[in-house]
């Protein structure tokens, strides 16, 4: 696929004692393009500014129309996701100080469907994770009368406390290399939700879950890559995940 780039001259000044980096940014609308080009600008930076300030800076100053999206800023929220010099990474999390590298690419992440420019579709990431049922499954017969909470031990807790951090940014997702082959593969970040709960002690749904994930497009498709648990930016291991869930479906754990 042939990628045009454009490059564009900013109308702002730029103060003489900042540094600069050219930004390049992929332009994309499903509606009405059939190949992404490039769009680069010349941006101020300074030894703290982030990807998604110097993004920001260009949406601001030299060109509206730039889709990308961000909320929180402090890497909580998981939504401004995108490839970054070919990684999968949050760019607000990101500083440009250490790509060493004074051309910055920035592209939609791969294996979503592209909305416009840096935003993708979320919705079959989160329809699958509504899939794993990601909540507490307690039988009623189970429940105390009078019991407000049940009390785990620490290693009870540790046993799933890093698959909590997930924020569903899809980075994971991106970097897998099934997924990029097949669509309908549950993915890390499914499967790592799916574990979350499976090794929680005060859930019931572990059977039901095991069934989901042990099907056609499931946990089987796995090769076992290892890189979505390198590009997450919470610590989660996904790939870990999947090799335990694989030890309860082959009765190596209960």
């Amino acid at each position: 696929m042939a990628v045009e780039t454009i490059s564009k001259t900013p109308e702002v000044s730029v103060p003489i004692s900042s540094d600069s980096i050219i930004l390049r940014i992929s332009r994309f609308n499903s509606e009405t393009d059939s190949s992404p080009t490039f769009a680069e600008f010349k941006v101020p930076v300074q030894k703290w500014t982030t990807v998604l300030e110097a993004i920001l800076f260009v949406k601001q100053n030299l060109d509206h129309s730039i889709a990308v999206r961000y909320s929180c800023r402090q890497a909580s929220c998981g939504s401004c996701g995108m490839q970054i010099n070919g990684k999968p990474s949050l760019a607000c999390y990101t500083k440009i100080s250490e790509l060493n590298s004074s051309i910055v690419t920035v592209e939609p992440m791969h294996n979503f469907p592209i909305i416009r420019d840096l935003a993708v579709d979320f919705k079959q990431m989160f329809a699958t994770h509504k899939k794993m049922k990601p909540y507490i499954v307690k039988e009623d017969s189970e429940l105390i009368p009078g019991t407000k909470e049940f009390l785990q031990t620490p290693e009870d807790v540790e046993k799933y406390l890093q698959f909590s951090y997930c924020i569903k940014c899809g980075l994971c997702n991106s970097s897998c290399p099934t997924m990029a082959t097949d669509t309908s593969f549950i993915g890390p970040q499914g499967l790592a939700q799916a574990y979350r709960y499976v090794a929680d002690n005060r859930d019931d749904g572990k059977k039901e879950r095991l069934k989901i994930i042990d099907q056609s497009h499931g946990i089987w498709r796995c090769h076992f890559a290892g890189s979505c648990s390198h590009v997450c930016p919470k610590g989660v291991d996904p790939a870990m995940a999947i090799q335990l869930l694989r030890g309860y479906l082959l009765g190596f754990r209960k």
